[in-house]
């Protein structure tokens, strides 16, 4: 650890000398309105800049990570701004066993101050085998001799691959410095990379939140000069690159503007959690692609996980996949006859094998937001084709802790909004969403990919009251004044938010909530115990038989496309 700070400490006195006085002048605001130049954090998790070398495990190769704030983004670099970078996933693409990564990368840095100021430590760590991946650019702006003293040399404004410097009065460090071209330092990089024995590869940079004015549906590519630039070196210099910018702004192109949004957060520049596991993704599947040969032992370093995951092996030729994803109520033990039941194990005695295959991907103790984050949906999203279709039940594990507890809770609306949160657990940061945006987020996935989705209100839960009208939030369907009980009714929440998401996306809605409610108060108090097992929430294989039977019932009376599916 005083290693770590140590190091840490240096760099940082080395290179933000007169820091405070420039951010009270508030003059380290870029020309895009960034404010990152800071010394980076302390941090001994996952997050910190870590001693180079320090990872390597026997004489197993090191993978290098050097860049800007897209690859480790923030103040910090630890999402407590809700931003991080493709450093930070790139590790879960490759095999610790085999190879280890680190992310050297700072926010704020430009191929001039990386190079003079960070590159060194780095560089020094290097051994032969190992890889440097080299993305920067971002921060190659401004005048040369301002205050932030990052720019490269530009001879006529231009961004220069040929080599050729010059003598400047650097404000920071208040010496004379020779600046050289954005090519110049990339050879510099290249060359010290090379005489280690190891390989250095270059990344364009990653894509901005930005369409073509022209073209509305196409993510400018040609917003910097430094796309042609690099492409232009690594020819020159027979460097493998990565056309890391169009990986990932053609993935953007075919999700929208709506999606493309949540992937950057705060600006267009810096990515969001799901903009930086894209990001890493797209560098993954780039390196998986490319025939560079001085790439191919890099290949055999790569998991499974550049290969995604998918659960439609069941699939029949020319028949649809209709996908159930949910939670307990849809997914349970689902074997014991007197045991707890979850309705899609059900799903065959309402939908017709002839016609279609019934895919229950549902799973016990998820909400919305962590059926997404653990990569529930993600593995649904890979496996649609168009014509299937989704069905989408969530909302009993969505209320609860945020931070706290089980930290699977949301914000309470339909309305898209978020918040970063520190949890409990771990102490890292993390951006929550509202349970209407993450209905929205796998709806519109749902669509992105031709498939149909289809929102279900919640099952009821075995909870009575005497009722008249409101009570305790909920609404009941009674308008006399009565004695009676009548289960819970939650159309004043879930029920309303679920009308709103699908009023607001156009998508069908099954009310499986006060269908199977309307089932149960007639049967009475009593007797509707038998459709629940274990607690008031799960139900029995009675219960779960007549969710499915009110789904089917609900897409009858809908009307649906998906009703030519069920049995008759």
């Amino acid at each position: 650890m005083k290693q770590i700070i140590t190091l840490l400490l240096t760099l940082a006195t080395s290179i933000f000398a007169g820091t405070q006085t420039a951010q009270a002048q508030d003059i380290w605001v870029d020309i895009n309105g960034v404010r990152d130049l800071t010394a980076d954090s302390l941090d001994i998790l996952k997050q910190a800049r870590p001693v180079p070398g320090s990872s390597r495990v026997d004489n197993n190769p090191v993978l290098f990570l050097v860049g800007n704030s897209t690859m480790r983004t923030g103040t910090l670099g630890n999402g407590n701004n809700g931003q991080w970078g493709w450093g930070y996933y790139a590790n879960e693409y490759f095999d610790p066993k085999k190879i280890t990564v680190e992310n050297h990368a700072l926010g704020g840095t430009s191929p001039r101050t990386f190079y003079n100021n960070f590159w060194t430590p780095v560089i020094e760590a290097v051994k032969e085998g190992d890889y440097v991946f080299l993305e920067l650019g971002h921060n190659d702006n401004g005048p040369i001799d301002s205050i932030r003293a990052r720019s490269s040399y530009r001879p006529n404004g231009k961004l220069e691959v040929r080599d050729d410097s010059v003598e400047v009065y650097n404000k920071v460090t208040k010496k004379r410095e020779m600046v050289y071209t954005f090519g110049t330092y990339t050879r510099k990089f290249i060359k010290e990379v090379r005489a280690k024995g190891a390989t250095p590869v270059l990344f364009t940079l990653t894509p901005r939140n930005a369409y073509e004015e022209d073209n509305p549906k196409r993510i400018q590519r040609k917003l910097t000069d430094f796309t042609p630039a690099i492409l232009a070196i690594a020819k020159e210099t027979g460097t493998p690159v990565i056309d890391l910018g169009d990986i990932s702004a053609t993935k953007l192109e075919t999700y929208g503007p709506w999606k493309t949004d949540y992937h950057f957060y705060l600006d267009k520049i810096h990515s969001s959690a799901y903009g930086a596991k894209m990001n890493a993704q797209s560098a993954a599947e780039g390196i998986l692609a490319s025939d560079d040969p001085q790439l191919a032992q890099l290949k055999t370093f790569l998991n499974d996980k550049v290969h995604p995951k998918r659960c439609d092996q069941k699939r029949k030729q020319g028949l649809p996949v209709v996908f159930l994803c949910g939670d307990s109520t849809g997914k349970n033990e689902d074997k014991k006859p007197d045991g707890m039941w979850g309705w899609g194990s059900q799903g065959y005695t309402v939908f017709d094998s002839t016609k279609c295959v019934f895919q229950n991907q549902a799973r016990a103790g998820r909400s919305t937001r962590t059926f997404v984050d653990e990569g529930l949906w993600e593995v649904v999203y890979n496996s649609l084709q168009p014509g299937d279709y989704v069905l989408i039940q969530f909302g009993h594990n969505d209320i609860g802790g945020i931070k706290d507890g089980k930290e699977r809770g949301v914000i309470a609306t339909a309305a898209d909004t978020s918040h970063v949160y520190r949890l409990e657990s771990t102490g890292q940061f993390k951006v929550i969403y509202s349970y209407g945006w993450y209905l929205k987020k796998m709806i519109r996935d749902a669509q992105e990919k031709g498939a149909i989705p289809i929102l279900l209100t919640l099952t009821p839960r075995n909870e009575w009251h005497e009722g008249n009208g409101h009570t305790r939030g909920f609404v009941y369907p009674v308008k006399e004044k009565t004695s009676k009980t009548y289960i819970e009714r939650r159309n004043e929440t879930y029920g309303t938010w679920c009308r709103q998401v699908a009023k607001e996306t156009g998508v069908e809605l099954v009310d499986v909530h006060n269908i199977t409610a309307n089932a149960l108060d007639k049967k009475g108090q009593k007797k509707a115990a038998a459709y629940f097992n274990h607690d008031h929430t799960h139900t029995s294989l009675k219960g779960a038989r007549l969710n499915a039977q009110s789904v089917a019932e609900g897409l009858r009376k809908n009307n649906s496309e998906a009703a030519k599916l069920l049995k008759k």
